[in-house]
């Protein structure tokens, strides 16, 4: 009844405090947050997790608001909104570094948080070695530290090892200031619980830390190394000493085949590889043959600028790695049609696969895969140029649980390919972006047989004109997203019939579309009540749609 508030007035605040908890979604448990004041704070009260930018404005008070606290991540790239396009000037700069996350803020986040289990300092330049130990003191049940960009030292990395016994996740990426010395003592001091470890842009950590690493750390998991300072030495120590390693990030320059050979031997229970940037790996491809031969339970593989390895390695892994979920070939341009044939008939649980610039993977290649691999949900394809309609359209008739289809700059893919598509997939997401040969024909294909389609990126296709867009409005109502730019024959009529009926519309990028004028514009952002982006031209937005537009769309302006 009005005036009369039974639910706050009946039900204690252990009992509400109780419901929240099974609120699972942090955009529910915020809406009901907004309720009244009582909620807001029994909600604070029962959050376990805390993202925030510059934050010792407020240190003080974040102990008795979020008394539940147990994950805090704190970003300074948060910290200061600016205007897009517009540079900060020296007073904004003295005021970013004022509220910028101190050695005493840190300090008082361990006071008011001891029993903390997770901890994110993103690029928190203020912070030093002594706040850091102050923290590792008081915080001894830490079990996730991630340091990506703050300047810490040695002392600071010795003493989380010294004082977080249960530390299990460790993220060093842009820690400039560390060398072997920290590493290796909270390797020694953490090794048993250490599961996972990031290590990126640290110019003094050598192939001495890897090996503190292997020597002490034998449950760890997860390894991410980006580093040309680290060599087989170091690698080698890893795989020997970490036999439970399920995954393994490589980007450095300076490993060979042997260090590879050694994983393969030594991890058996690796299930996600991901080499970027090899340079120093021989043409034998003997590296990925040791990981195929060993590593039985590998279901993710990620072959990145890798440019001496050829197809014989990804056979290799197509006949003996049956477990393989997912691949991602990109600019691997020695690999060729008959790796995929094998993969086709070897990797039946295949869901996911990239490519990117691969120059001598063709239409045999797809075809072997739509076959072989009939759990494909998601294929990106982008600049390899072989694969045409013959391919797709494989795919089309053969791969029916795809949702996720992308074919960005496939020149030899036309309408026919769409069509095979659409008969065959119910799609949620499409990016045809630059296959010139795609037109009206094609999209209205699409938007016919896919009526779940989400998200869509027609860009760069000369062909595409106002006739598709009536067939999307009408038919693909849960469209959110849409990207038409460089698309010249569509024009105001095209969106006005797009938007009738797409009202769940979030995104419309439009730039470069010299048939639609300010009226379009408008059009758009007047009739999609749940807009939030608008790319288009500055000189398109009159002023009434600015008025119109207000806090309830941030549009992006690009000058002619």
């Amino acid at each position: 009844m009005r005036g009369h508030d039974w639910i706050n007035n009946s039900l204690p605040d252990e009992l509400i405090v109780e419901i929240f908890s099974h609120l699972h979604t942090k955009s529910t448990r915020d809406a009901c947050s907004l309720v009244c004041r009582r909620w807001f704070r029994l909600e604070r009260r029962t959050r376990a997790t805390l993202r925030i930018g510059a934050a010792h404005l407020f240190l003080d008070l974040l102990p008795t608001r979020f008394s539940s606290l147990r994950n805090l991540y704190i970003d300074e790239r948060l910290s200061i909104p600016l205007q897009l396009g517009r540079k900060r000037t020296a007073e904004e700069d003295s005021d970013l570094e004022s509220v910028c996350l101190s050695d005493a803020g840190l300090s008082s986040l361990g006071e008011g948080f001891p029993n903390l289990h997770r901890l994110g300092l993103i690029w928190c330049s203020n912070v030093s070695s002594d706040g850091l130990t102050s923290f590792a003191r008081k915080c001894s049940s830490l079990k996730a530290l991630d340091l990506q960009g703050c300047y810490v030292g040695d002392q600071g990395l010795t003493a989380v090892g010294q004082c977080c016994k249960h530390l299990e996740d460790l993220n060093l990426r842009f820690c400039e200031g560390l060398t072997d010395s920290g590493l290796v003592e909270l390797a020694v001091g953490v090794g048993k619980s250490l599961k996972s470890l990031g290590v990126a842009a640290c110019a003094k950590i050598t192939d001495i830390s890897m090996e503190a690493v292997g020597s002490n750390c034998c449950s760890l998991e997860t390894l991410s190394l980006d580093s040309e300072f680290i060599h087989n030495k170091g690698l080698l120590a890893v795989a020997q000493g970490c036999p439970a390693l399920k995954v393994l990030k490589l980007q450095c320059i300076n490993i060979t085949d042997d260090a590879l050979k050694a994983v393969g031997t030594s991890c058996l229970s690796l299930e996600l590889l991901a080499l970027y940037s090899f340079q120093r790996f021989t043409d034998n491809d003997k590296g990925l043959e040791a990981i195929a031969t060993g590593c039985k339970e590998l279901t993710h593989l990620e072959v990145n600028g890798c440019h001496n390895i050829g197809t014989l390695g990804i056979e290799y892994i197509g006949r003996s790695c049956q477990k393989l979920t997912e691949l991602a070939l990109l600019y691997c341009h020695r690999i060729g049609d008959v790796s995929l044939l094998e993969v086709g008939q070897g990797c039946k649980f295949l869901q996911v696969l990239h490519l990117v610039d691969c120059s001598s993977i063709g239409d045999d290649a797809m075809c072997s895969i739509a076959s072989g691999c009939r759990n494909i949900k998601k294929l990106h394809i982008r600049r390899c140029y072989k694969i045409g309609n013959k391919g797709i359209i494989a795919v089309g008739k053969h791969c029916t649980s795809l949702i996720d289809l992308s074919i960005r700059f496939c020149d030899r893919v036309g309408d026919g390919a769409l069509t095979a598509i659409a008969e065959g997939c119910s799609l949620r997401s499409l990016n045809v972006s630059g296959c010139h040969q795609i037109g009206d024909a094609g999209v209205i294909s699409i938007a016919r047989g896919c009526p779940q389609l989400c998200h869509l990126d027609v860009s760069v296709l000369q062909n595409l004109g106002d006739m598709a867009m009536a067939e999307l409005g009408e038919n693909c109502t849960l469209l959110k997203e849409i990207v038409l730019s460089h698309c010249r024959q569509i024009t105001d009529v095209g969106l006005t019939h797009l938007v009738k009926s797409c009202t769940m519309l979030e995104s419309c990028q439009m730039v470069y579309c010299s048939g639609i004028t300010s009226a379009g514009v408008a059009t758009v952002v007047s009739s999609c009540p749940n807009i939030k982006k608008v790319l288009v031209e500055k000189w398109k937005v009159s002023q009434r749609t600015k008025r119109r537009a207000g806090s309830i769309i941030a549009y992006l302006c690009v000058d002619l």
